[in-house]
């Protein structure tokens, strides 16, 4: 247990202070990205998005069209970036879509 300070912290430094501690940054990784595939792409491909899953820097994307998943396969490097600038860091590196 980390030891009792007599200053006052900010909330925001409090809680990342507490992330790292408790090692739970994967985890936190694990729902921003799922947050941030939510918000990029918008109701059209969310409603055939079945699964969205991070393992290591690899994101798996299911999708109940086949038609879409060839339309996205064509800009897998576009998402990987966007939804790399929206989380402003380097979390993706691979998507597979299935």
């Amino acid at each position: 247990m980390a030891k009792r300070r007599r200053e006052n912290i900010p909330l925001s430094e409090a809680l990342k202070e507490f992330i790292d501690v408790n090692k739970l940054q994967k985890g936190m990784d694990k729902v921003d990205v799922r947050e941030a595939w939510t918000n990029l792409m918008g109701n059209g491909v969310n409603n055939y998005t079945t699964a969205i899953e991070l393992r290591g820097d690899t994101l798996f994307i299911s999708l109940s069209s086949s038609v879409l998943r060839s339309e996205l396969s064509l800009g897998k490097s576009k998402i990987i970036t966007m939804l790399n600038d929206e989380l402003k860091k380097e979390v993706v590196k691979k998507l597979v879509l299935r």
